[in-house]
């Protein structure tokens, strides 16, 4: 189950990278943000981009249990994921109510994800 669980939030983070990298004013579309200079996405790509790329190689070689990082690696996703759905909450409170579509969906998908890698970690 752990190794599954792992792979799964690794396709998620793989997949969302190479959209960010691909076509990052397609991905910030539904959160209604327009990337219409070279250095916006830029940042978009590199954030959402790079990082998800860099997160999926982080938890294949958690997967696999390359030179014994499972554990850090888990615990060091979980924690952004946890971060992220935490940056979610404090844009509720401080920007007002928001549409469930995308906000509240990937607050759920962090929230879950984060969840699932810290049961992987108490499995170790």
């Amino acid at each position: 189950m752990t190794a599954l669980t792992i792979w799964i939030v690794m396709c998620f983070f793989l997949a969302l990278g190479v959209f960010g990298l691909v076509a990052p004013a397609r991905l910030i579309k539904p959160f209604r943000i327009v990337a219409e200079t070279a250095e916006s996405r830029a940042e978009i790509r590199a954030v959402y981009g790079g990082f998800g790329v860099a997160i999926s190689v982080v938890l294949a070689l958690a997967a696999l249990d390359i030179a014994s990082i499972r554990r850090g690696a888990l615990v060091a996703v979980a924690a952004a994921l946890l971060g992220m759905a935490i940056g979610r909450v404090v844009s509720r409170v401080v920007d007002g109510p928001q549409r469930w579509y995308p906000i509240w969906v990937y607050f759920w998908v962090e929230l879950m994800a984060a969840g699932l890698l810290a049961v992987a970690v108490q499995q170790q």
